[in-house]
Parts: C-alpha cells; structure tokens; sequence
C-alpha cells in the first residue's frame, strides 16, 4: 500500500516573513515515530536518551517525552534508518505518528517567552535547557515541547493532536505578535 500523502493541519494561508525576529514554522510532514522500550532492553541502550532530555543521532531529533518512550524525529529516511538499527529484543514497540501528530516550531529570542503566555512552564535556560524535553498544556492544548536550539538561536518544537493543529497555530501567532512573531 502507498504511503498517504501528507497533508498540513494548518489549512490557512500565511505570508511568511523569514526576517522576522521571531518565526513560527509548520513542521508537522516531518516523519514522528514513537519508541517504547522497557528497561533493559537494548533498545533502550541504544537510544540513550533518557525521560524529558534528546539528542540528535544520524540527522534524527531522539526526544525522551515519557520514562520508557522516545519521538524520533527527522526526515522519513533517517527516521527509518534509525528505527531499523533498533534491537528488537524485550518488549520494544514502533508507531508511526507522523500522519497523527502536529509539528511548530518557535525559532527566535523571545519563544520562551511566547510560549509563557500560553504555558505555566519556565522557559529560562537554566529550567530549560538546549535539549530539555517538556509535556505540558499550551493554550489549553496537550503538547510536548523540546527546546532544540538551530545554529545557536533558541528554537522549541510543539507537538500536539493534529485535530488542534490550525487551533495550536493560531494561539501562538497570537501569543508571540508582542515579540514580534510572524509565519516564517
């Protein structure tokens, strides 16, 4: 069976400003397979990620969103690449969420303090690292958040349901229009 082809949950249109000092970006085609290893497990090993910390691997964000369960993130062929050097043996599991799943990121100065308008969660770099892994409601929306910081500028990817995805989108525009936030 062919692959579906990906379709955006942010169905508006927005003018991109990519100078803008703060930018949302719809990330959500990136591939998004969740991992689910128990302790012990090669798997889990091999990963080295632990609970609410990532990583990048072989071109692959590899983010600990819950004890024993990992979003592998990344273009679909070192997606791939990465789930099949996976041992298998003990109890490990593979979904693919990439069709289930919204991706935004935040890229600028300022995103944390976007996100703290919709967020109860200290954005500052010593609570949230470069590589800092956060499950927490934004704008009334279940999402994890990993601070994945591009080329030394401070970056966050939300992830949430894609049925709240134009929803998600919106409530940051908003929230960051103070900053300076545009579509990028």
């Amino acid at each position: 069976m062919p692959e579906p082809t990906f379709a955006s949950p942010v169905t508006s249109k927005y003018t991109a400003d990519v100078s803008a000092p703060l930018r949302l970006t719809d990330e959500s085609a990136m591939e998004k397979m969740v991992v689910r290893a128990d302790i012990g497990t090669a798997a889990k090993a091999h990963l080295a990620v632990e609970f609410a910390q990532s990583r990048v691997s072989d071109d692959v964000l590899i983010a600990g969103t819950r004890p024993d369960e990992w979003f592998l993130l990344g273009s679909p062929e070192a997606v791939t690449a990465k789930v099949d050097s996976l041992p298998t043996e003990g109890h490990v599991s593979f979904v693919d969420w990439t069709h289930c799943r919204a991706a935004f990121r935040i890229t600028g100065a300022e995103g944390g303090d976007a996100l703290e308008k919709l967020c109860n969660v200290d954005w500052s770099d010593n609570m949230t690292p470069d590589g800092a892994v956060v499950s927490a409601s934004v704008a009334g929306t279940s999402c994890d958040i990993v601070r994945h910081d591009i080329d030394d500028e401070r970056s966050y990817l939300v992830l949430c349901d894609r049925s709240f995805g134009q929803y998600l989108f919106d409530a940051l525009l908003d929230a960051g229009r103070e900053f300076g936030l545009a579509p990028g």
